[in-house]
């Protein structure tokens, strides 16, 4: 069999919502089913919840913790926040589109079918994340720390990030054309990832100092 040279793309599905959702209530360790949630504000504590297909609308929050939490067939809607922690949660297609986040914190969460798209974030965390089915659509980044993550079938499309913290990267299929970045930590960590024949030049000189090349005119 032919070795395919082509980034797979990642398999991305709309959230399944029911017609009618209800209201919930989002605390620590709730089970919100079908609901709406809209107008979270201030400190939300409600690590270890479970949400099963349910929106999440126009949280304007200090802090929103849902770490150790479960995420299936969930749509989020224009988030603002100044620090959000999905810390150690599991994402199950999961869209997320709008909104203006100063820090996320996605590290060692498990996600599956998600959907980034529209987002402005300081700063994105996927240390020792696990992703599969990734796509980052229209994002403005200003740090990507993402070392020790494993990535599969990841797409960038219309993104741009200030520094992208990569080390120990384990990847496959992982698209980066559509990803504008000033700076990748690891060089060496890229292997296996797709980038167009300009980003290659723009980050030839980091690239060559990787391979401990001297650039002299």
């Amino acid at each position: 069999m032919a070795r395919t040279t082509t980034p797979l793309a990642p398999r991305i599905a709309a959230p399944d919502l029911p017609g009618d959702l209800g209201e919930g209530v989002l605390r620590r360790g709730a089970h919100v089913d079908a609901a709406l949630l809209e107008g979270l504000s201030g400190r939300v504590d409600a690590p270890h919840a479970h949400l099963v297909e349910s929106i999440v609308r126009g949280a304007d929050v200090e802090r929103l913790d849902l770490g150790g939490s479960s995420l299936t067939d969930v749509e989020i809607e224009d988030l603002r926040g100044v620090d959000v922690s999905f810390r150690e949660t599991r994402w199950q297609t999961v869209r997320m589109t709008g909104g203006r986040i100063g820090t996320l914190d996605l590290s060692r969460s498990d996600l599956n079918g998600v959907e980034l798209r529209g987002m402005r974030v300081d700063y994105l965390t996927l240390a020792g994340a696990t992703a599969s089915d990734l796509l980052l659509v229209d994002c403005t980044l200003g740090s990507l720390d993402a070392p020790q993550a494993k990535l599969s079938r990841v797409r960038f499309e219309g993104c741009r990030v200030d520094e992208v913290d990569n080390r120990d990267w384990r990847i496959e299929h992982v698209d980066l054309r559509g990803l504008e970045a000033v700076r990748y930590l690891d060089m060496a960590a890229l292997r296996g990832a797709t980038l167009s024949e300009r980003q290659v030049t723009a980050l030839g000189p980091d690239f060559a100092a990787a391979a401990g090349v001297l650039i002299r005119d």
